[in-house]
């Protein structure tokens, strides 16, 4: 579960961020105490041989060992700093934009909602099953994508029985043979059944159609972003590259940040402090670094910190429910031509019957989850990160504002000395609306028109 302490951060305050360190979920040090033991667990070691299990003559030749190998623990030798930096910057940019490629319909269900008219129940039907087309694209990329979602639906017989599909549409969907990934078909069916709606004057004119294959478009576009997120990796040498520069640069460190006997004279070994606190400080941030790099590599885990992906599909559903009751580029242009002929040809008017979907007369309704994701289901939905706060009883006491100050006087005279000099502005805005007349000569003039004589005279 996405962790959030925004209300935590809200206000700057003495110790605030001081406060985060403490908690376990989602922090660093879940990630890599593990690590972290080991190291010390290694370094105790080589401490302890050389120290009580070595010979003067063995630690003669470790001290030489050490001292060579701390040469090298400069970062001027093993780049650390620079390849974790640039390679963190990339894995965040990357974690953003997988984070702006989720296909949310809301954009759609607007247009959806104003374009496609008619309250009878063709007109319901029309409407909520080109949202539930929309949706399943979206639980058919997200199943692609995102482990949580995987072990939600592990197969399409659990969409089905979920209400995202029927069963003539699935056996249409296995029925189109593909060697590639078939989440594009559900936006096909809504694209038809969109031109049978024009057919139908559902949709008034061609206008109305164009924005609603605009947002199509604009939703194909982000299931397909987020496609080709999963499919094109950041590439492994890199990697590869920065892992073994952090634990090539540490297992170097275990040996030559040794504390050697201080009897010998060694260049700066003049103390033996047993434990190597900035050397486990050093690591802490090295290595905890590239734990942050690992983790948002990938959001579509099931970490702390990824993406609520199961969360995102009851959102988008019952969203829906309630209301109606980068542009990617193909490696292989071979992969482009088979999709599109499918779409354009097997696919055009292959539609499925129309039918009520599951969950056509319930208003409230859930999604089922299965025993490996029935936790996901338990979680409260993250409704604002100040909703939960509390405030005490006499902050919840409703005070009026204090009445408008009274004009004085009765006479246009008045109005120029009281009102015109001696308020500004904004007082005036506050001026009760049966102060906006004033009886001159037997006749009611509203005040606007009093101060446009004081200006002209």
């Amino acid at each position: 579960m996405t962790v959030s302490y925004t209300l935590e951060v809200a206000n700057v305050r003495f110790g605030g961020f001081s406060k985060l360190l403490f908690r376990w979920k989602g922090s660093i040090y879940k990630l890599l105490y593990k690590e972290f033991l080991l190291f010390c667990g290694v370094y105790l070691f080589f401490s302890v041989l050389y120290r009580l299990m070595l010979t003067p003559k063995q630690q003669d030749v470790f001290e030489r060992i050490a001292l060579y190998c701390d040469q090298f623990t400069n970062t001027n030798f093993i780049p650390v700093l620079f390849v974790l930096g640039f390679y963190v910057t990339l894995a965040f940019n990357r974690w953003w934009g997988q984070y702006s490629s989720f296909p949310l319909p809301d954009n759609l269900m607007m247009v959806v909602s104003g374009n496609v008219h008619g309250a009878d129940e063709r007109g319901r039907m029309l409407r909520r099953t080109l949202m539930r087309y929309a949706n399943l694209a979206s639980v058919l990329i997200l199943r692609s994508v995102s482990t949580r979602v995987r072990k939600r639906f592990p197969t399409l017989e659990h969409v089905v029985e979920a209400g995202f599909m029927t069963s003539h549409e699935l056996k249409i969907l296995e029925s189109l043979h593909s060697d590639f990934n078939k989440y594009w078909m559900p936006l096909t069916w809504f694209a038809n059944l969109a031109s049978r709606a024009r057919e139908e004057t559902r949709v008034r004119d061609d206008i109305a159609l164009r924005l609603l294959m605009d947002e199509l478009n604009n939703y194909r576009a982000k299931c397909s972003l987020l496609f080709h997120y999963d499919w094109i990796s950041i590439p492994l040498v890199y990697t590869q590259v920065v892992t073994l520069a952090v634990y090539s640069f540490f297992a170097l460190c275990v040996v030559g940040r040794q504390f050697l006997s201080p009897q010998k004279g060694y260049k700066d070994h003049q103390l033996d402090l047993y434990v190597p606190v900035f050397t486990l400080l050093q690591f802490f941030f090295y290595a905890g670094w590239l734990k942050v790099g690992e983790l948002i590599i990938n959001p579509f885990g099931e970490d702390d910190d990824d993406f609520e992906t199961n969360q995102l599909i009851d959102r988008n559903i019952q969203v829906l429910a309630r209301f109606f009751c980068f542009t990617p580029y193909s490696t292989d242009i071979v992969i482009v031509l088979k999709v599109s002929m499918l779409a354009v040809d097997d696919m055009y008017q292959n539609l499925a019957p129309l039918e009520k979907d599951k969950h056509w007369a319930q208003q409230h309704f859930s999604i089922p989850y299965t025993v490996s994701t029935a936790a996901d289901g338990l979680r409260a939905a993250f409704k604002g990160s100040t909703f939960d706060m509390r405030m005490s009883l006499e902050d919840l006491e409703l005070e009026r504002p204090t009445d408008a100050f009274p004009l004085q006087g009765s006479s246009l005279d008045n109005h120029k000395d009281g009102l015109l000099k001696g308020c500004s502005l904004p007082s005036l805005l506050n001026v009760p609306a049966r102060q906006f007349m004033e009886d001159v000569n037997g006749e009611e003039i509203p005040l606007a028109e009093e101060l446009m004589e004081v200006e002209t005279n």
